[in-house]
């Protein structure tokens, strides 16, 4: 009976561990995230495994989602589709296992990034803050703690 338990206990901590798959992020994935979040708010994070402050971005976002467990976080990295063990490592590594994630998968990036927002050129970290009625507010370069956890705390009450 104890064996049993520890076997179950233990499988029940490397599921509630694993990174969530990495999705190919293509022509219409930008839609398809705003349509499936439809009603509720959420955090949409562009980032890349080779960006600093969107690593304390990540981890900022990680802790936020810790404590406010409603607040829906997706991730979107810029790099390409091979590094997916990478960004399944840095969402673990952050708490972000939970968050939806996604990877570019199309080599005219300039198209994606058009689609997600025609003003963004492509700087990191870029933060989309989505309200309930699925208007964003972006912001880009560091997130300032504050404010963030200020809107994460409007959004999940």
């Amino acid at each position: 009976m104890i064996r049993a338990l520890a076997l179950c206990l233990g499988l029940c901590v490397c599921v509630a561990t694993q990174a969530q798959e990495v999705r190919p992020f293509m022509r219409g994935s930008q839609q398809a995230i705003v349509a499936a979040h439809q009603g509720q708010s959420f955090v949409l994070a562009l980032w890349s495994l080779d960006c600093a402050h969107c690593r304390d971005d990540l981890a900022l976002l990680g802790k936020l989602q810790a404590k406010y467990r409603k607040i829906k976080v997706v991730l979107v990295a810029t790099d390409a589709p091979a590094r997916q063990r990478e960004i399944q490592a840095v969402a673990r590594q952050y708490r972000l296992h939970r968050a939806e994630s996604w990877v570019f998968a199309d080599s005219f990036v300039e198209r994606l990034r058009y689609e997600i927002d025609p003003q963004w050129y492509g700087e990191l970290p870029r933060t989309y803050f989505f309200d309930t009625h699925g208007q964003a507010t972006a912001v880009s370069g560091k997130l300032a703690p504050q404010a963030t956890e200020d809107w994460v705390r409007g959004a999940t009450l």
